[in-house]
């Protein structure tokens, strides 16, 4: 107890010094002038910085949750950051774990939701754990600084604000609530510079621009064209990550544009831009990115797996043709087309497994549907994944792959009744091969010769 009150009072007088060294450059908001409205905070979140502060430490809520709540925006995710080390976060919350190499932070679980705390950071040229490339981007980067520290190495200055949810004050030490209000995307530092540090921050610009509505900066966008290159260097594990995050923000068809505008789009996913430049696979994807978009804004799930297929289906398409016309039979073909996409997507963006086993049975239920005779169209019907297959089915048809009257008929045909559906099946025109009947075994003769 003794220990605890001197680390609450040293920590005390640490930060009245640092408040008249270094936060005089910040400039603190109140309450009255930004209207945050503290309902918008999770209280995963505000019991994060409050037991943090119980132990001593500074604690704040960071990033685009600051910047979504200035906006009026529920945050989807709250970050904290913290002058404790990672270590030391563990201590006070019994449920955490430190996690990555990359940066070393700490999820604290409470209940479903994890919040995510970091530890104040100083610049990577600093001596300490920090390492980059020759490239430039920073593949490792533990050394910790002072809060102002953590500000100048964030992205973009919508992103380098502080929440003190005790006293209800922002701290902003770029003007970025200023570009908030004028709706101005800007990046911290020279743009050129902080993209080879990270070429993430090309796409997260896209994203940001394209989902609140935001204008790139002309310098921040300027060197985007040249530098698209450095996304070759990036783990493929972090652009799927990036890229889940661009098409599943409600605003999909914006930021698909946004990356045609600045050429990103090229190598993300294979062959996409294309995809994109052909009529039929344009259509397809644009209505697969509407329906996602509109699923999201209406508060409803998403699967990544069905957007994925849907974004890769045409490459798959290619390919079977290809195959088929090489003298494989259709379902032989389909399943190599799908094998040979995947292998290939893996060399620029890896998606995780989980999604690729799901995303190959959308696509191996494709030629099912076609098959309207027999037992063939009830066994569909019990398929665990009928409804996502159903779905991509009827994206095809209303992009004109397909006829429209093939959609309506497993429309009709699932809702019908028991004698409807039998009126409905096709003839049956396959060639059924006459079963040979098993030949009956001669019965052993005992002769007596040994």
């Amino acid at each position: 107890m003794i220990k605890q009150f001197l680390q609450k009072v040293f920590r005390k007088r640490e930060r009245v010094t640092d408040a008249s060294n270094g936060l005089s450059s910040a400039q603190t908001i109140t309450a009255s002038n930004h209207q945050i409205n503290h309902q918008l905070i999770s209280q995963a979140a505000l019991k994060t910085c409050d037991g943090l502060h119980r132990a001593g430490f500074q604690a704040y809520i960071v990033g685009g949750a600051v910047r979504d709540l200035l906006l009026n925006h529920p945050p989807k995710d709250f970050d904290i950051a913290t002058d404790a080390t990672p270590e030391q976060v563990h201590k006070v919350f019994r449920r955490s774990r430190i996690i990555g190499r990359r940066f070393r932070l700490v999820h604290v679980m409470w209940g479903q939701e994890t919040i995510e705390v970091s530890t104040f950071r100083g610049h990577h040229q600093t001596e300490g754990d920090a390492e980059t490339n020759d490239s430039g981007r920073i593949i490792r980067d533990n050394v910790f600084g002072s809060i102002e520290e953590d500000a100048a190495r964030r992205d973009f200055t919508a992103n380098a604000l502080y929440y003190d949810p005790k006293q209800q004050i922002v701290l902003d030490f770029h003007k970025g609530v200023a570009d908030v209000r004028a709706k101005t995307l800007r990046m911290i530092g020279d743009p050129t510079t902080r993209y080879q540090e990270d070429p993430v921050r090309m796409l997260r610009a896209v994203r940001l621009s394209a989902k609140l509505g935001l204008r790139i900066d002309t310098k921040t966008q300027a060197p985007i064209r040249k530098l698209t290159a450095l996304l070759e260097d990036v783990p493929p594990s972090r652009l799927f990550d990036e890229m889940l995050k661009l098409f599943l923000s409600g605003h999909a068809i914006e930021s698909i544009n946004a990356l045609r505008a600045q050429q990103l789009h090229h190598g993300l996913l294979p062959l996409l831009d294309v995809v994109l430049e052909q009529p039929l696979g344009e259509r397809f994807v644009m209505l697969a990115l509407k329906n996602t978009d509109e699923r999201i804004l209406a508060g409803k799930s998403s699967n990544p797996s069905f957007l994925f297929a849907t974004l890769l289906w045409h490459e798959v398409l290619v390919a079977w043709q290809a195959l088929q016309k090489r003298g494989e039979h259709v379902i032989p073909a389909l399943h190599m087309a799908m094998n040979e996409i995947i292998d290939k997507q893996a060399e620029t963006m890896a998606i995780h497994n989980r999604y690729t086993a799901t995303m190959k049975e959308i696509w191996a239920m494709q030629p099912r549907f076609e098959q309207r005779s027999g037992k063939r169209p009830y066994a569909l019907l019990t398929h665990p994944r009928y409804r996502a297959g159903y779905d991509f089915l009827l994206l095809r048809c209303a992009s004109g792959e397909l006829p429209a009257d093939l959609g309506t008929w497993w429309t009709n045909f699932a809702d019908a009744g028991t004698e409807a559906r039998t009126q409905m099946l096709m003839p049956d025109t396959d060639i059924k091969k006459r079963k040979r009947r098993p030949l009956k075994k001669k019965p052993v003769v005992d002769t007596g010769v040994v």
